[in-house]
């Protein structure tokens, strides 16, 4: 029998923060990879990458500025970066966690690069901040380079770049094929490194992808039977933080899009996951997206828990 096929999206509560705290938070979240790997799903992990892209995009350009002879790291290199050392422990911590159960399965990270339109609505009004806090001096040293900033109050400024919504993802043959050979596959972490083509060319993009939307994307590439949001929330609500919130344990794609039209999920938060979930479920038949926490994501397959969208 063939085996099902699941996209599992990571949220920052999976990794933590700084090195200490990903070490310990990947050993965790490899013990709920390996539960699905001993139920024998065929699995590809995408992750998200917020404070690690910061921290690097910042010492690198911090330690340009400082020496005569180096330059500034574009956000594609950051992103680059930020995949290979996340990777790094993702990878260790799951296979020795799969080790330890008996299971001796590859585990691989791709370097993804994703493809962006540059005239993606997003490019005008840039939503992700990124970097060091600057000062008025500094930040508008940046505005002249061309860059866009925003203050934050009582702080400083910071550099503000596009989320550009994902249009291709270059290696997913290669990805396809871990998964046909039932390897393990961490693939498109932080959204993958934003790319454009230019002639034949690829050239990095000083932009964020939003990890949820390339999540349903690789989700919908692959064939996944399954499509898995890990965040911060139980499950998905109507009028989130307000005296008359409804948690949502299922509904239709249909519906989802209805709720999505009608504003009821923040723009940079619960808004990204529903409509990777809604494009996934309808790009194909007997498709199923759960969005719940880490800590309830076997439970979220039984409806016990979480948020489950079919057809």
């Amino acid at each position: 029998m063939a085996k099902k096929r699941l996209v599992m999206a990571l949220g920052h509560d999976a990794l933590g923060t700084n090195l200490p705290e990903q070490k310990e938070a990947v050993a965790r979240t490899a013990k709920t990879i390996g539960d699905f790997i001993q139920d024998s799903w065929q699995v590809a992990v995408v992750h998200s990458n917020a404070p690690q892209l910061s921290m690097i995009h910042t010492a690198m350009n911090e330690f340009g500025r400082q020496h005569e002879g180096y330059t500034p790291a574009p956000m594609s290199v950051c992103s680059a970066m930020s995949q290979g050392y996340i990777g790094y422990d993702l990878q260790n911590g799951i296979r020795t966690e799969l080790v330890k159960r008996g299971i001796y399965k590859p585990v691989s990270t791709i370097l993804t690069q994703v493809t962006v339109d540059p005239y993606d609505e997003s490019s005008y009004t840039p939503a992700k901040k990124i970097g060091r806090i600057m000062t008025a001096a500094e930040a508008e040293a940046e505005e002249a380079k061309g860059n866009y900033v925003t203050e934050i109050p009582g702080k400083g400024f910071q550099r503000m770049v596009a989320a550009p919504k994902p249009v291709a993802i270059v290696e997913i043959d290669a990805i396809r094929a871990l998964l046909d050979a039932d390897q393990l596959v961490i693939a498109c972490g932080g959204g993958g490194i934003p790319v454009m083509e230019q002639g034949q060319l690829l050239k990095g993009a000083s932009a964020i992808i939003e990890k949820d939307l390339v999540s349903g994307l690789l989700a919908k590439e692959v064939d996944a039977d399954m499509l898995m949001i890990l965040t911060d929330v139980d499950c998905v609500s109507l009028n989130y933080g307000k005296e008359n919130q409804t948690p949502i344990r299922e509904m239709t794609a249909a519906e989802a899009a209805a709720y999505l039209e009608e504003g009821q999920f923040g723009k940079n938060s619960m808004a990204p996951k529903i409509q990777a979930a809604v494009e996934f479920i309808k790009a194909g038949k007997g498709r199923t997206a759960v969005i719940t926490t880490q800590a309830l994501a076997k439970e979220a397959l039984t409806g016990k828990a979480g948020t489950l969208i079919r057809e």
